[in-house]
């Protein structure tokens, strides 16, 4: 019985000012293994922020449902859900949302400690030293440069060794260096971890890098590409 996502029939419908439903995500199914490195491209409009959110139980679809290694994410309750979210899922988005009157350390720390982490303070130390910012703990954002504030988000994602890494487009902002360094360090760190990775980009370069893609049409998944084992 091997771990995996299972995403079954999937609908995600939003009410329009003028009374209609707009429909987002269509009837989308797939079963991803445990361990997969997703690349999730489509255009602007395309859902792919929306199934990131339903993969996280931010958002519950209008109809279809979710698991993760069994856990019901789509019709779980909001306490379970905030535990799974805690401890199983780590967040990386495009702005690095870190808190910017705290330290790089105590904006990773936060992460570990609304988990119940029983060993925080080295724990976020740590996954500080993974990004390579083991000098830079008590700097704040404004003293760090955008990569270095990414790998900061970085740290606090993977702090708890999520099985599950969401990241959309954590390479938006940045200048082609940073981006590519940022890349290679969430792929290389997810697969240390063995979590499962959906990576979304407009960048069909980078998408191509990681070992499977979905892609999003107006909804409807246009293709889905899955490979066994990661590459090296």
């Amino acid at each position: 019985n091997r771990e995996m996502i299972e995403i079954e029939n999937v609908t995600k419908e939003y009410p329009s000012p003028e009374g209609l439903r707009l429909r987002i995500l269509d009837s989308i199914s797939a079963n991803i293994p445990s361990g997969s490195q997703l690349g999730v491209v489509g255009r602007s409009g395309s859902g792919k922020t929306t199934l990131l959110s339903m993969l996280a139980g931010l958002e519950r679809p209008s109809t279809g449902a979710i698991r993760f290694n069994g856990f019901p994410i789509s019709t779980a309750g909001e306490a379970e859900l905030s535990r799974f979210r805690a401890r199983e899922v780590g967040f990386v988005y495009q702005t690095f949302q870190l808190l910017k009157h705290l330290s790089a350390l105590e904006n990773v720390l936060i992460a570990a400690e609304i988990a119940s982490h029983p060993k925080a303070k080295s724990a976020a130390q740590e996954a500080l030293d993974w990004v390579g910012l083991s000098t830079r703990l008590n700097h704040r954002p404004d003293q760090l440069s955008g990569g270095e504030q990414q790998r900061v988000a970085i740290a606090r994602a993977i702090v708890n060794k999520p099985k599950l890494l969401l990241c959309d487009e954590p390479t938006g902002n940045l200048d082609p260096q940073s981006a590519d360094q940022v890349f290679r360090l969430i792929s290389s760190l997810s697969r240390e971890l063995g979590a499962t990775l959906f990576f979304v980009t407009h960048d069909y370069a980078l998408a191509h890098q990681l070992t499977g893609r979905i892609e999003l049409e107006r909804g409807q998944l246009s293709r889905l590409q899955l490979s066994e084992g990661a590459r090296p």
